[in-house]
């Protein structure tokens, strides 16, 4: 009687075994998803509070370095996810953060499955559990890797690499106290076809992307996924080879969008120096990117040397570093410094470079707005000194060793650009008042009291200049302009003599020139005292900006003409004459009785008479070597 029940027993057994097996894969599935939601939310928590700590060691730093007084530097602190805690705390954690899917802790149970093997093992079915166990898992995780249409996968990914993290946190347990349910083969062969599939996953959807931050947001969440799951002893090394393999072009699209937001920055500009009302202004634009000049507080409200476009910059700059060092942080490789570095010099040459540069080149900017552009230049010399430091720090590298690959400044071309245009504005300024030129009487009696027209219109619009500009233009620069701009006044006083328009000239004429000369160089001497060099020096490099028209005059005026002929006087007195333009020049010096080298302050006619005989002499060689 009870032989012939057994085989009812046992089919009793099998099906009641079964159903419970097949409720509890059910159950697995939910809680799955939950486990893996809070592992990876585990180590994002301690992930950051390494973060915060770093920040922490960064500002104490920094604070040492400028003079504030050391401070203790806590130990890195380096989270890690216990493989070998109990799964049922996590299960625990899962439960307390699902308000949907009920108690994850109470379906994370694995007496049902155990159960069930044991009652397998028992019926001699063991293999056949094993298989059948296998056969079904196998099933739960393509079915786990089927990505849906309905919902963009910057939405779903969480939950897509999540589940996955729970599934194999759930085997990672089975095969540690399953009693041989499963085999560390079988758990390895079901992470390497996982892994294909998200490769393969990961590989379509960031070929579809075209939004830097939509990149940034999932990368992040698969490095989470890989530390989790690395704890438990699974090689994630392919996943962090697809995040390294799009590295280039995350950065493309983060360069695409920080050059709309620097045109954006630029087009916004009215280039007029920034007024701050307030402390936490100064803080926010000045301070936060290490631009001061001084260690004090100005008064406020205080008008920055810079316009509005270089703190918007500096914030999109200092935005670019931090994405690109999250994007290369925790992706497996450990030395990226180097590469955040090689973007950053694209972004600021590709974007913020070459933005300025078609500014400059544009032809919409004056002598105000060019000038306030090279002053905002020599600004962003200093910010790019803090983008350096920035992403050096953010990156982990001491600055000692991160100042042996610094390169030159960065921003030359539209540095250099912006000088240039500025110069060139004011030289074609300095062209306009020279057309008072025509109202010049080159053959008068006497020379004009006090210098002729456009000259005092040219020395009162440089001092306008000046008095502008020394507030908010570097030194050097304003130097490197003003010997320019008194360059070009020199070129166009020797122009004055050649040109066509002017068919002869008198002494009076030449006395009226060296009057105007001399307010320049009067000029020139005035101006020494802003420059840190010594005021003879700084008076002496501005004054030889004009020293062709000088030597010009000095040589009109002279007694001796032909003196220059002799190579040794020519070297000390006239080496930046050119004899072809001394030719041209002497033919049409005349007195008003149109006598060739009239007087030159006396009357005596014997002394006009070597003067004439020498200039003479002067014209007559000069014409044989030519």
């Amino acid at each position: 009687m009870l032989a012939r029940a057994v085989p009812a027993v046992r089919a009793y057994a099998q099906r009641r075994i079964s159903k419970d097996f097949s409720d509890w894969m059910v159950r697995i599935r939910v809680a799955s998803r939950h486990l893996g939601q809070v592992a990876i939310a585990r180590a994002s928590a301690a992930r950051q509070r390494e973060e915060d700590l770093r920040a922490k060691q960064r500002q104490a730093e920094e604070q040492s370095r400028v003079g504030l007084g050391p401070l203790a530097l806590a130990a890195p602190v380096y989270y890690s996810l216990d493989a070998d805690a109990d799964a049922d705390d996590i299960a625990a954690a899962a439960a307390q953060s699902s308000d949907d899917d009920g108690a994850a802790a109470q379906w994370f149970d694995l007496t049902p499955l155990y159960r069930a093997f044991h009652i397998h093992q028992t019926l001699g079915l063991e293999e056949r559990f094993k298989k059948y166990y296998l056969e079904n898992r196998k099933l739960q995780l393509t079915s786990d890797f089927q990505v849906t249409s309905v919902a963009p996968f910057l939405e779903s990914h969480q939950q897509f690499f999540a589940q996955v993290a729970g599934f194999f946190i759930v085997e990672d347990r089975i095969l540690r106290t399953g009693g041989g349910l499963i085999s560390r083969p079988g758990v390895d062969a079901l992470w390497e076809a996982a892994v294909a599939k998200m490769v393969s996953v990961l590989e379509d959807q960031f070929s579809r992307m075209q939004t830097a931050n939509h990149l940034l947001l999932i990368k992040d969440y698969v490095s989470l996924l890989g530390v989790t799951l690395r704890r438990y002893g699974y090689a994630v090394d392919p996943l962090l080879d697809v995040l390294a393999k799009h590295r280039d072009k995350y950065h493309d699209l983060l360069l695409a969008d920080c050059r709309r937001q620097v045109s954006e920055a630029l087009a916004a500009d009215a280039f007029e120096q920034m007024l701050m009302k307030k402390e936490y202004e100064y803080s926010m634009n000045v301070l936060a990117f290490q631009l001061q000049t001084s260690d004090i507080m100005p008064a406020f409200p205080y008008v920055a040397p810079f316009s509005s476009a270089v703190p918007s910059l500096c914030r999109i700059v200092r935005s670019f570093v931090e994405d690109s060092v999250s994007f290369m942080s925790h992706g497996g490789q450990l030395d990226f410094f180097p590469v955040v570095n090689r973007y950053l010099d694209r972004l600021l040459s590709e974007a913020v470079d070459a933005s300025i540069l078609r500014l400059v080149e544009g032809g919409g900017l004056g002598v105000s707005q060019a000038m306030q552009v090279a002053a905002n230049m020599a600004v962003m010399e200093r910010a790019c000194d803090f983008f350096f430091r920035h992403a050096a720090q953010l990156s982990g590298i001491p600055l000692r060793v991160a100042e042996r690959g610094r390169r030159d400044f960065p921003l030359k071309k539209s540095r250099d650009a912006a000088e240039e245009l500025l110069l060139r504005l004011l030289r074609s300024k300095i062209d306009e008042f020279f057309l008072l030129s025509e109202t010049v009487s080159w053959m008068a009696d006497d020379p004009p009291p006090g210098g002729n027209d456009y000259s005092n219109e040219v020395i009162i619009y440089l001092e306008t200049f000046v008095s502008t500009a020394q507030r908010i233009l570097p030194l050097p620069v304003l130097r490197r302009v003003l010997q320019g701009v008194l360059a070009h006044v020199s070129d166009k006083i020797v122009g004055l003599f050649l040109s066509d328009s002017v068919k002869r000239f008198n002494a009076s004429a030449v006395t009226g020139v060296d009057a105007d000369l001399r307010l320049f160089e009067s000029f020139a001497e005035n101006l020494s005292g802003l420059f840190a060099d010594s005021e003879e020096s700084s008076a002496t490099e501005l004054k030889m900006a004009m020293v062709e028209a000088r030597q010009l005059v000095n040589l009109l005026m002279s007694n001796n003409p032909e003196s220059f002929l002799n190579p040794v006087i020519r070297e000390r007195s006239y080496n930046k004459l050119d004899y072809k333009k001394v030719v041209a020049i002497s033919e049409k010096f005349r007195d008003s009785s149109d006598r060739l080298f009239s007087t030159f302050g006396t009357r005596g006619a014997k002394t006009n008479n070597t003067k004439k005989k020498s200039l003479d002499a002067l014209i007559k060689r000069l014409r044989d070597v030519s």
